[in-house]
């Protein structure tokens, strides 16, 4: 395994934005550069102990994603220039490759598009209180991690580093994108969840939820940008030890959720050092993910 990389540092492109997990470089005046880190957030705090690998599996099942789905929609993936013109380094451009998405300048929308299948998480708590999943009624006696029965659209505001994120409804993306836009990120949400959500299944994979996120180019075509279903923007859990009424193992960070929950921890900076123990078996359950969806 290589060793983890909590911080990317290339000397010839300027570093214009750190995020919880990726480093964003630009490029020239159409093209970007992302490193996905192994840094690990919970609880949108950024967690001091990296994930060997973890940058690798997301950008590798973001690429897998990217190109089952290309025929459905565009992605932001550069064509027209390679890494290694981008970083003239070659031991550090094949450092970072396999960590390392070379895309197009496209506007962001400003709504993180969530679609889910099952109730677990923040929807399971407000359809205690509510009967409701951000709004959307649901039949009474429904368990924890049960299936819906339909998949459900429900978006959220983008939030600076540190802060929530906030639910909003559809006719508050209207509000921020216009009615057309705001429906083709809807439709095409759930198109790509409930397609992925099948494929992954045949794989022995639940997605129970997850969030995409989109931007345009200067047409206004629909991109698919950022990453893509993986364990970090979703829920992954086993087919064979899934049972409604519990809470499911999974593939992906609620694992370290998991953990950190049992802690006396208020879930502000700083957060927890990460035990070995739970660093090689969260990276284990991601490397399991990809394998299984790639296999």
């Amino acid at each position: 395994m290589t060793a983890a990389l909590f911080d990317s540092h290339i000397p010839n492109l300027q570093l214009i934005h750190r995020g919880k997990v990726r480093d964003i470089y630009a490029v020239d005046d159409v093209h970007l550069l992302i490193v996905t880190t192994d840094r690990l957030s919970a609880f949108d705090v950024i967690l001091p102990t990296p994930i060997a690998g973890k940058g690798e599996v997301l950008t590798q099942t973001a690429l897998f994603w990217f190109k089952h789905f290309e025929s459905l929609i565009p992605n932001h993936l550069a064509t027209d220039l390679a890494l290694e013109d981008v970083i003239p380094d070659a031991a550090l451009c094949a450092e970072l490759a396999p960590r390392t998405m070379l895309v197009k300048k496209l506007k962001a929308l400003p709504i993180e598009a969530i679609a889910r299948g099952y109730l677990i998480g923040s929807g399971w708590k407000d359809y205690q209180a509510t009967g409701a999943v951000c709004g959307i009624p649901l039949p009474a006696g429904l368990r924890l991690a049960d299936k819906l029965p339909e998949p459900l659209y429900t978006p959220s505001s983008k939030a600076a580093v540190g802060d929530h994120d906030e639910n909003i409804d559809f006719a508050a993306t209207v509000n921020l994108v216009g009615l057309e836009l705001a429906t083709q990120v809807r439709d095409m949400t759930l198109r790509l969840y409930k397609e992925a959500a099948e494929y992954a299944l045949a794989r022995g994979i639940i997605i129970a939820d997850t969030k995409f996120e989109f931007g345009v180019d200067e047409h206004g075509t629909l991109h698919l940008i950022d990453e893509a279903l993986t364990p970090d923007s979703s829920r992954f859990w086993p087919l064979d030890s899934y049972a409604p009424g519990k809470s499911p193992e999974s593939f992906d960070k609620q694992f370290v959720r998991d953990w950190l929950e049992a802690l006396d921890w208020d879930k502000t900076a700083p957060g927890p050092e990460l035990p070995p123990e739970i660093i090689e078996r969260t990276s284990a359950k991601y490397r399991e993910a990809l394998q299984r969806l790639t296999q």
